[in-house]
């Protein structure tokens, strides 16, 4: 099973119905195979914060949702994930690609990657870094923590992961 479809299989498995994605050359095979997953209602977002927004509306209408997207707009989920998601206690997996790590063509991801894990970490989510396929096997895991502690977590996946930029 590629990547992609085992990423897809375990969101359903934990009954992720409703998955928002920001567009990442990265996230393209897993993004392609949430739009192809009957069990998903796959609604692409302009912007992070406003994705963060459509997942508050899925899990208040009982539904529970997810968002893919890249870690370079973790600057702008700030607020969201503050006032909204944390202070509601919604969980909220966020699978994130780790642009800006060595082999980053794009001087200005390097920025963010900076900063990632330390803004995370400040906000107490939970974060967790997958550099290899095998990582993946933790997804299940995560999946089911976050809904049963009703918090956001991160899953961070670098170049490395994806078999590169």
């Amino acid at each position: 099973m590629s990547i992609d479809k085992k990423i897809v299989a375990d969101l359903v498995a934990n009954d992720v119905g409703f998955v928002t994605t920001v567009p990442c050359k990265q996230l393209a095979g897993v993004i392609d195979a949430i739009d192809k997953s009957p069990d998903i209602l796959h609604v692409p977002s302009n912007k992070e914060d406003e994705g963060m927004g459509l997942c508050a509306g899925a899990f208040m209408g009982g539904t529970r949702p997810a968002i893919i997207m890249q870690n370079t707009a973790i600057g702008v989920t700030i607020n969201t994930l503050v006032t909204l998601t944390q202070y509601y206690r919604m969980p909220l997996p966020m699978l994130i690609s780790y642009r800006g790590e060595l082999g980053e063509p794009v001087a200005c991801q390097v920025e963010m990657a900076v900063h990632t894990k330390a803004l995370l970490a400040q906000l107490n989510i939970p974060t967790y870094h997958f550099h290899h396929e095998d990582d993946a096997k933790e997804l299940d895991a995560i999946l089911k923590h976050t809904f049963m502690c009703n918090k956001p977590v991160a899953i961070l996946t670098d170049a490395t992961f994806w078999k590169g930029y």
